[in-house]
């Protein structure tokens, strides 16, 4: 008898892991429609960087004041060792 209980444990243990794997082949299968329907429907628009517009001038300012800042930074250095 006991041999009779063991397989129909098994059984239904099949049984359920059939109903779950089935249960979630579902559910990947509804998620992959959904996310067809919601980018049909509402499309994300591609992000755009912006270009900086820096004229010649502006760049150069910025040039001349990083190489004062290191310089600056340099002579502070060796006035403090």
């Amino acid at each position: 008898m006991e041999v009779n209980l063991v397989a129909e444990s098994i059984k239904f243990m099949i049984l359920g892991m059939l109903i779950v794997l089935i249960f979630l082949m579902v559910l990947v299968e509804i998620m992959k429609l959904q996310a067809k329907l919601i980018n049909k429907y509402f499309p994300q628009k591609a992000p755009t960087a912006p270009t900086p517009n820096i004229s010649q001038d502006e760049e150069s300012k910025r040039v001349a004041a990083i190489i004062a800042a290191v310089a600056e930074f340099r002579k502070n250095q060796n006035n403090q060792g």
